[in-house]
């Protein structure tokens, strides 16, 4: 029986031990938020290349996607993707398994023999075993049945890896379009950035002839009251126009991970062609069906629950083990301490005979649900295109009404400017019509960018690629959508 002393040296070396495996939630402190937070920001802007001159947009979609933190996130999931996808194909492999070790006792290994028939002892106790022995083992084993499996699940996941191809792909797209729409909006920006502050100190100095007017008592109360809200109305407008307009720099500068208040310049000479679909609404919904990342992923996630069949289908065969390996003994009493030796073995769960069923039955349910779940895709994506191919007409038709507007505020202006200079109309007149031309030309910058935005949602509809090189094999033939007028 252990001696009390000893029991209680084990009891507090047993509640030391218990306290060491005791964890408790342990917060971050401020000092750690802070170092993070530093660390985070130089890492968010590092390694981006300065800005030389004007920015067009073919510049702005490069430097998106060679510093945007989505993009470059997809393209680190691709990445691991493929890592494993080599991991998974080791365990195709067989098994090698090299082993050594030395073992020894106080006592010899001996023993004796009984006689089955007398019940006697027929020899004298012995040994064939020395005290201590240094043994080593080299062996390979190869189970065909996990080869099998693994085989499906490397296949698997070598199609798991081409979906986060397509989910890039995905991404690629929607970057684009966002960066053709904050590009159009920032420039148009750009263009109206100095003439506010024209039309706002005109309305102001309106606003102070109003109240000297007011308080000198030159207009009936009810009138100037009217006029001065009427004044106060327009700069509230133009005001909220131009806050507006101010979003549209620190938007493209986010999209391609420029500081927010980072301050550039777009090049004013930027073609602003109107983009045109001279391609029947058959061929684009073919192409949809064919290029689609969406598409390509369910078409993947077919061949995935097929190789799910496939599996479910080898977990119910027998195994064999296939065994071969070079040992080594120091026993002196051994005639051969060298040999080689080799073995099969089969062996079969006969539990999976009752399992297996149920699993194929599974297998083959998420099957026709990924069938069914690609068919209600292909046609949510065929919507898709013709909602987006009507958008498009509706956004150019729009544009072009734009235009219009805007060229007869332009004219409206400048009647109004010169009939308000030789004193036929008053101020209000004059400052309504700026602020009507200056809202025209805004909106007309608005739509053009929403008519891009229109023309690159129709190119995400039918998951045509926008850049060479991103996916050769599915870029549609001749740029489908890229006609311009």
């Amino acid at each position: 029986m252990m001696k009390p002393s000893k029991q209680l040296l084990f009891l507090s070396l047993f509640a030391i031990l218990a306290a060491g495996c005791t964890v408790k939630p342990v917060p971050l402190t401020q000092i750690e938020v802070t170092t993070q937070i530093s660390t985070d920001l130089k890492d968010i802007y590092k390694d981006k290349q300065p800005l030389k001159g004007p920015l067009t947009l073919d510049e702005a979609i490069r430097r998106t996607l060679a510093h945007n933190m989505e993009y470059r996130l997809k393209l680190m999931e691709e990445a691991l993707s493929l890592k494993q996808i080599e991991t998974v194909s080791y365990e195709m492999l067989p098994k090698l398994a090299a082993t050594a070790g030395y073992t020894e006792r106080d006592k010899e290994n001996a023993s004796t023999s009984i006689s089955l028939l007398t019940g006697r002892q027929s020899l004298e106790p012995s040994f064939s075993q020395e005290k201590g022995v240094y043994s080593a083992d080299l062996s390979v084993t190869w189970n065909i049945l996990d080869f099998g499996v693994s085989y499906f699940q490397a296949k698997q996941q070598a199609d798991r890896s081409l979906i986060m191809s397509e989910r890039r792909r995905k991404v690629i797209h929607n970057l684009i379009q966002q960066v053709r729409y904050a590009y159009w909006l920032a420039l148009g920006a750009q263009q109206l950035q100095g003439r506010f502050e024209p039309v706002l100190k005109d309305v102001q100095k309106a606003l102070d002839d109003a109240e000297r007017i007011e308080k000198e008592r030159l207009r009936a109360p009810l009138e100037a009251l009217n006029y001065r809200k009427t004044l106060l109305e327009t700069m509230r407008q133009i005001e909220s126009f131009r806050d507006e307009l101010k979003q549209a720099k620190p938007r493209l500068a986010t999209l391609m991970n420029l500081p927010p208040g980072h301050d550039f310049t777009l090049a004013t000479d930027s073609s602003m062609d109107i983009p045109s679909l001279n391609d029947p609404l058959e061929m684009l919904e073919t192409l949809a069906l064919r290029m689609r990342p969406e598409l390509m992923e369910a078409r993947l996630q077919e061949r995935i629950n097929i190789y799910e069949t496939k599996k479910a289908i080898a977990r119910m065969l027998p195994g064999v083990d296939l065994t071969v390996g070079k040992h080594f003994d120091s026993n002196s009493f051994l005639a051969n301490s060298n040999w080689i030796e080799g073995g099969a073995r089969a062996s079969w769960n006969l539990m999976s005979l009752i399992t297996g069923p149920a699993q194929y039955k599974l297998a083959k349910t998420q099957e026709d649900v990924g069938r069914i779940s690609r068919l209600a895709l292909s046609m949510a994506v065929l919507t898709q295109v013709h909602v987006a191919y009507q958008d498009f007409f509706s956004k150019k038709r729009q544009y072009g009404l734009s235009q219009e507007i805007r060229d007869l505020d332009a004219k409206i202006y400048n009647q109004t400017k010169n009939a308000a200079d030789t004193g036929a109309q008053n101020r209000l007149n004059e400052i309504r019509a700026a602020v009507g031309y200056l809202m025209a030309d805004y909106r007309s910058y608005q739509n053009y960018a929403a008519l891009q935005n229109a023309y690159g949602q129709m190119m995400i509809s039918i998951g045509a690629d926008p850049l060479p090189g991103i996916s050769a094999d599915l870029r549609a033939p001749a740029a489908p959508v890229a006609n311009k007028q």
